[in-house]
């Protein structure tokens, strides 16, 4: 499961979810990090990734252009790295079974 964080999430969250989503980046990894959201989407889909953001806009970009790929759209407005960690390894069964569901294309988390 890969998972690209949005450039408004740490990279240090890499360090907390790698071991439960292990080929998982940031958009800093690809300098996407002052790229406009349709680019992250766009990279995103062509490399397997789904976006984890707080951005609404994605939500949007959900709507209107669908899946691939998912987004697990985090609700939790301005809080600690570590309770974003948390929420994602509390998720993880979670986000497994949204990552694997044909069908449904935004999980909010929060």
């Amino acid at each position: 499961m890969k998972l690209l964080l949005d450039q408004n999430l740490s990279f240090r969250l890499l360090d907390t979810i790698s071991p439960a989503f292990p080929d998982s980046k940031h958009a800093r990894d690809f300098d996407l990090v002052r790229a406009p959201d349709s680019s992250v989407w766009d990279f995103a889909r062509e490399n397997g990734f789904a976006v984890v953001s707080k951005d609404g806009d994605f939500v949007n970009l959900a709507l209107l252009l669908g899946q691939p790929p998912k987004l697990i759209y985090l609700r939790v407005g301005n809080c600690s790295t570590d309770r974003i960690g948390a929420l994602l390894l509390d998720s993880q069964d979670t986000i497994k079974d949204f990552l694997s569901d044909p069908v449904e294309s935004v999980l909010t988390l929060g």
